[in-house]
Parts: structure tokens; sequence; C-alpha cells
């Protein structure tokens, strides 16, 4: 699948804390699982949109899960919508996601997965959130989770919900 982002389409990426690759290496990650995001995904956003990736460490992650969502412990991937759709359309601020390192790194270790494949499952993940995809109860998981794989085996990627039962955030 090429590496095709919307017209004017920025990727922001900053890496804050963490052993991450290098940001060449995590820029064309990022575009790739984002390209592929909105051609399987039919996503829409107006020309000049921009989505900002801060890869940092589970204490900063824990920080910000803490504050915005009342859970104070790690987690791997945060998203915070930017401005209001237009309908079906978004932007030009789509938003920021967050990832921390310690806790992308040992999930892929003890899932046996590459480490470069589960970032881009996260990025797919956190993407989706930005266009309000949720998985708050079943319907809504399986329809995130639908579009996920579907996104992933666009880009070569194994399903990372196989041989997991489904569980809704909400529930």
């Amino acid at each position: 699948m090429p590496d095709t982002l919307p017209d004017g389409f920025q990727i922001d990426l900053t890496v804050a804390a963490g052993n991450w690759p290098d940001e060449e290496q995590l820029a064309a990650l990022a575009t790739r699982a984002v390209s592929a995001a909105f051609a399987v995904a039919d996503l829409e956003v107006i020309e000049n949109t921009e989505v900002s990736l801060l890869f940092t460490d589970d204490e900063s992650i824990r920080k910000l899960n803490s504050q915005w969502r009342d859970k104070d412990k790690p987690t791997n991937v945060l998203s915070f919508p930017g401005s209001d759709p237009q309908g079906d359309v978004y932007g030009p601020l789509l938003g920021d996601i967050v990832f921390a390192f310690e806790t992308v790194s040992r999930e892929a270790d003890e899932l046996g997965i590459d480490f470069a494949d589960h970032l881009s499952h996260l990025t797919v993940h956190g993407l989706l959130h930005l266009f309000d995809y949720d998985h708050q109860d079943n319907e809504e998981a399986e329809l995130m989770e639908s579009l996920e794989k579907a996104v992933l085996a666009s880009l070569g990627i194994d399903d990372p919900y196989a041989d997991r039962p489904l569980v809704a955030d909400g529930d």
C-alpha cells in the first residue's frame, strides 16, 4: 500500500522520553499506518489537517491518564481529539496521540509480536479514536476492531485480536 496521505496532511512527531526508534523510523511507520487507515477506513479530513504524535514514557502517560481519564496508571496509547468535525469531515486540528514506550514494548514482548507491528496497530487505534470511533460497548468495540483488523491486514500485519475475547471498555 502506498504511503499516501490526504492533501496537505501533516504528522507532527515529537519524541519526549523513552527508548524509541529514531524519528525517521517513527515517521515512516506513522505515515504508513495513517495512510492505510485513511485508505481502508475511508476517513475524511479537510485539506492541510494536522495530527500530533507524542512518543513518551509510562510516567508521562500515567499523569495524562490520571488527569484526563481518572485512571492513575500508564496505558499504551491515549488520544485527544482536536477540532470538532464538520459533518463527517475532520480537521484542521485532528488531535493528539500519545504513546508510552515501556507499555508498548512490554505488550509487544508479552504478545510475541514485532514492536513495529504493535506500534502500527496502536497508531491506527489512536487515529480511529480521533474520528470518534470507540470501544465503550460491544457494538462500538466490534466496529472499531473490524476497522483496525482491515487496516492492519492491508499492511500485512496479523489480527491483533485473534484468540482474545472482545472486551469493551465500558463493561
